[in-house]
């Protein structure tokens, strides 16, 4: 069973170059793929390039075979237990430094927009906290300092490569030992022990402690403040999961806290929903920008318990870690959900091919987008994951739901190990072009002024931000010949003319090699980190 995420369903920046992408993104580039023509008053409008004009982009017809533009891609790269990075404790700063960057260079490799990275495993931090130990996964030492700042570190090179990055937060757990006598002597776990209890084997924070809530949040939320993320992320755990034959050893807390509620299990709900429910209302507070997400278990609730419950047989999230997941996105919580969808499509206790249209329909009437949480870890197992295929096949299924945003992979380390070869079909299939992140409107934000490029004697665009506030990026898109309106207009929206992504420096500038793009006709669009796009630049040729 993988670690920390769990899957069995019945048991519990200066001034940056990028290259071209590889000969497959190419290829699909010079295939032209315009298949439609604008009205004859955009057709013969040139000055509607110089300003956005939805209603203009609205109008172009799309080829059905065309990959999604705005889709999420995105892997967890988890630090508890050294699941991924660092891969060991002791690593000299450099050493993790290198690691990281191969795993950021593998995520842009695998066609990925976004990383998920663990930044406060277990009650510690990845961040000179001034409320939280040093993390004991950097260097074997609770406290240790590792020499550098790693969330610092870790949110500078993913912008650098263009990846949206979201810290990851396990909000309740404190050790994956019972022993608090083993935690550093100021832990606040050590100078408030009525806030912890022991659970099979392991410490957490309890959730029913209102004192100890309010702690984890303001924990979280120092991160949140000081560093330029981009979304804070929640993974499964908050009441832990059941261990048989074990009880939870709240219910001294619930006579003290449990106010008007008669039912425990009622009540320990209300206690998640709270942190939720606080989380979301602190980033929106501090930093409305920063999406907050959370990946819960699967499984919400099944049909044969609740109507409204999904066609499956398996653990229930609801019931066992009493996370009313269902909630958090009808009441509006959460910016995305990312359910943990981690079996084969035709499993009769938990379909992928039934969770999936079950979490698309809860999401469908809020602004909640979803994601869905990709076993890539047990890729070689026995049964359907010994077919590499089947990664690729969940996201085939997906293409039928327009309601799917996008996709997340547990973890980075299966990815270039048992799931190498499932990854590069995924890419070969459905990631051969890039993908801009799906915006959410209700954010805010706004589409940059276009930006200006000039093409160098060297084969680069030189690209700087048209006026008004600078763009945190720049999407560049390219088409064999000679300049065409339409290609401006409607053929930007098809992302197999897209090239890649560069991210803007301090000043709003960036350079593109196009070195081998002679005979190519460029468009540059600007976008904001919220990515809505602008219109695109004039039209650029290689001198």
């Amino acid at each position: 069973m993988a670690y920390p995420h769990r899957n069995h369903p019945t048991a519990r920046t200066g001034s940056t170059t990028v290259p071209i992408p590889h000969t497959a993104a190419r290829t699909a580039l010079f295939a032209g793929a315009l298949t439609a023509a604008l009205t004859a008053a955009f057709l013969h409008a040139p000055q509607a390039l110089a300003e956005p004009s939805p209603a203009g982009r609205n109008a172009c017809e799309t080829d059905p075979e065309a990959p999604p533009k705005q889709q999420m891609r995105a892997e967890w790269i988890a630090g508890v237990q050294n699941i991924d990075w660092p891969s060991r404790q002791g690593l000299s700063a450099d050493e993790q430094k290198a690691e990281l960057d191969g795993l950021y260079d593998e995520a842009v490799d695998n066609g990925l927009n976004s990383v998920f990275v663990q930044v406060r495993p277990t009650a510690d931090a990845f961040w000179p906290s001034p409320l939280e130990p040093w993390s004991e996964w950097l260097t074997g030492e609770q406290g240790g300092d590792p020499g550098y700042d790693p969330l610092e570190y870790a949110v500078e090179e993913a912008h650098a490569r263009n990846l949206e990055f979201h810290a990851w937060y396990n909000p309740y757990r404190v050790a994956m030992h019972d022993d608090p006598s083993q935690l550093v002597e100021d832990h606040p776990a050590r100078q408030n022990p009525d806030w912890v209890f022991e659970y099979n084997g392991q410490l957490y924070y309890n959730p029913g402690i209102p004192e100890a809530r309010e702690f984890v949040v303001e924990a979280m939320m120092d991160s949140v403040e000081n560093y330029d993320i981009d979304g804070v992320h929640f993974d499964d755990y908050f009441y832990p999961y059941p261990a048989e034959g074990q009880e939870i050893p709240d219910e001294e807390t619930f006579a003290e806290h449990g106010g008007d509620f008669d039912d425990i299990e009622d009540w320990r709900r209300d206690n998640v929903d709270t942190l939720v429910r606080e989380m979301s209302e602190a980033i929106n507070a501090t930093k409305p920008h920063v999406k907050f997400g959370i990946s819960p278990f699967g499984i919400w609730r099944n049909s044969s318990t609740d109507p409204e419950g999904s066609e499956t047989s398996g653990s229930q999230s609801y019931d066992d870690q009493f996370a009313d997941s269902r909630k958090w996105v009808t009441e509006g919580w959460l910016d995305y959900i990312n359910p943990q969808v981690y079996w084969e499509i035709g499993l009769p206790v938990a379909d992928y091919a039934v969770l999936v249209p079950w979490w698309e329909e809860v999401a469908a009437s809020t602004d909640t987008h979803l994601y869905i949480g990709q076993a890539a870890y047990k890729v070689g197992n026995e049964g359907a994951w010994s077919d590499p295929n089947e990664l690729s096949s969940h996201l085939d299924f997906n293409r039928d739901h327009a309601g799917v945003h996008g996709d997340v992979y547990f973890s980075a380390n299966s990815l270039r190990t048992n799931a190498q070869e499932a990854m590069e079909t995924v890419v070969t299939d459905h990631y051969s072009s890039p993908a801009l992140i799906p915006v959410k409107e209700d954010l805010g934000g706004a589409a940059p002024a276009s930006p200006e490029a000039s093409a160098t004697d060297e084969g680069t665009l030189e690209i700087t931000a048209g006026s008004g506030e600078a763009p945190a990026y720049f999407a560049v898109y390219g088409f064999e010949g000679e300049p065409d309106p339409e290609q401006g207009e409607c053929g930007i929206e098809d992302p197999r003319n897209m090239l890649g992504t560069v991210r803007a420096d301090e000043d709003g500038a960036a350079t593109f090699d196009v070195s081998d793009g002679s005979g190519t006709t460029y468009y540059v669009t600007a976008l904001d980190r919220l990515h809505h796009e602008s219109r695109v630049s004039e039209a650029v040729r290689l001198p």
